[in-house]
């Protein structure tokens, strides 16, 4: 029988009028791959920051026994000193800093009045090496993709000599072919000894990788599932534990929506990188989009998809833009900044939306109107009661779980601020909605729920333009799919006529390749 190296007891953890965990059980065998899902705010995250001291021994009840001993961790550095190593969803790197700067802030080799610069690049580039990684540590980090920064991450928790891994969302922000070799990764480490916990949203992924699932619903543990059999557990398998009910039909229907004119058009769009003006980051793309339809773009990552959004939505990104786009048959000539693209009745919903999209540190109620204060505002002046009416409707008609709309952005789960995200790009009143990665980070229930809210603005009569990551769900989701690779669109087709091997056939035959 495998030894237990890890075993959480009875662990509850509260914070003002909520309990965020309610007695999770949780144990993790010594060299397994051990997977943690649920919903968002199902306390999975909460958990591990319990375990990794990020919520101190006395602010959480229950028990943490690692290697045999009970542990009382008061910081991360605790259990960090034991290999206890935290990979958050969010890269905690420092952009202008080199690799091996990142890889030893905190943990610097020598003493921090005398660095020593040769040993921390030499151990750096060791490290970088067993992750796969050619660069050399002295390059900055803004320099290499986020497939390489997430890569980053796991050398810098081998180089603080970890034997537990955690990794929160560790692909969250990867495409699938970076998605597939980071898995392998992992595996390549379980078979040298290294234990490892994931969380992800991605159920292919976690069933692929994992040994053993523990699924979390409203803070308790509802049951622990085996994968080591001769086939993978299913993901309907796995949804049953999370929702507590069968899903069967993971992308909703959308029925006896009318396609009518055309209301986008863009014409050989060619757009510059802003940094480096003599490279094209979209190259010649011709695109339209419909009244009522939605219109998936499919790439891998650095294929220019959310640089051809950004460019449309007022020129947000990009330099030396040319080509004509046309709204509801006539030329326009949106001025730089969001608020013409505003006007033309244009809105943007970001792949970012902590970074980006949201403001975090205020309300539901304040976030919901500010692409739209005009609408709430009697000369200059904010009417607060009509803004709190504004986003208590918002909250109704898209189901944010929140008991009040004066609740902090930053409280909710991942599927809930995307709803805020959404609803504050509603209430601006757009024609045409470019969607970029409307569901990264967030649970297949909240998904759905998403993809709902999608079908009702199509049926609306709205033009959606959806980008994504996850090819089942532009198929699922999608009238129409534009291929899009190395900045150029590379085919088109209908919904019924795609498929994932014509998708990436097409990909590869266009110059990306083995």
């Amino acid at each position: 029988m495998a030894k237990i190296l890890l075993e959480m007891k009875d662990i509850t953890k509260t914070f003002p009028g909520v309990k965020a965990l309610d007695n999770v059980n949780f144990k993790v065998e010594e060299g397994e791959i051990h997977a943690l899902v649920g919903e968002n705010g199902a306390g999975k995250s909460t958990l591990m920051n319990v375990l990794s001291g990020i919520y101190p021994y006395g602010t959480y009840e229950g028990d943490i026994i690692y290697n045999g001993n009970v542990c009382k961790f008061n910081n991360i550095k605790d259990s960090e000193k034991l290999g206890i190593v935290i990979i958050h969803q969010e890269l905690a790197l420092v952009p202008e800093m080199t690799i091996g700067e990142n890889m030893y802030l905190g943990n610097e080799c020598g003493h921090k009045f005398a660095i020593d610069w040769n040993t921390t690049y030499s151990e750096a580039d060791k490290y970088l090496k067993m992750v796969g990684l050619s660069e050399s540590s002295k390059t900055q980090v803004k320099d290499i993709g986020t497939g390489k920064q997430q890569l980053v991450e796991i050398a810098k928790a081998l180089a603080k000599n970890a034997k537990l891994l955690i990794l929160d969302e560790p692909t969250s922000s990867l495409n699938e072919e970076d998605s597939r070799a980071l898995l392998d990764l992992m595996l390549g480490f379980k078979k040298q000894g290294m234990t490892m916990i994931i969380i992800s949203h991605k159920l292919n992924e976690v069933a692929y990788v994992a040994d053993t699932i523990t699924v979390v619903r409203d803070g308790a543990t509802i049951e622990t599932i085996d994968n080591r059999g001769d086939e993978p557990v299913s993901e309907e398998r796995i949804i049953k534990g999370m929702v507590g009910r069968e899903m069967t039909n993971r992308f909703p229907k959308r029925e006896g929506v009318e396609i009518g004119s055309t209301m986008l058009e863009v014409s050989h769009w060619t757009v510059h990188h802003p940094l480096y003006p003599e490279r094209k980051v979209v190259d010649d793309v011709s695109m339209y989009v419909r009244k009522g339809e939605v219109v998936g773009i499919y790439g891998l990552m650095g294929a220019g998809r959310t640089e051809l959004a950004m460019s449309i939505f007022g020129q947000t990104y990009g330099t030396h833009i040319t080509g004509d786009m046309k709204i509801n048959g006539q030329t326009v000539k949106i001025k730089k900044g969001a608020d013409d693209a505003i006007k033309h009745k244009i809105a943007y919903v970001t792949e970012d939306r902590k970074g980006n999209g949201l403001v975090l540190s205020q309300s539901i109620k304040v976030n919901t109107s500010l692409a739209h204060l005009d609408a709430i505002s009697n000369h200059m002046v904010i009417d607060g009661d009509k803004e709190y009416a504004v986003a208590e409707e918002y909250r109704r008609k898209l189901k944010t779980k929140t008991p009040t709309v004066e609740q902090l952005v930053g409280n909710l789960s991942g599927g809930n601020q995307q709803k805020v995200l959404l609803a504050k790009w509603m209430f601006a009143e757009p024609d045409i909605m470019l969607l970029d990665e409307p569901t990264r980070g967030i649970d297949v229930g909240a998904k759905y729920e998403i993809y709902c809210i999608i079908n009702d603005l199509a049926a609306a009569g709205k033009s959606v333009v959806m980008i994504s990551s996850e090819l089942p769900e532009v198929l699922g989701m999608s009238d129409r799919i534009y291929i899009m690779n190395e900045g150029k669109f590379v085919g088109e087709m209908k919904a019924e006529d795609a498929t994932q091997e014509n998708i990436m056939a097409l990909i590869l035959q266009s110059g990306r390749g083995a």
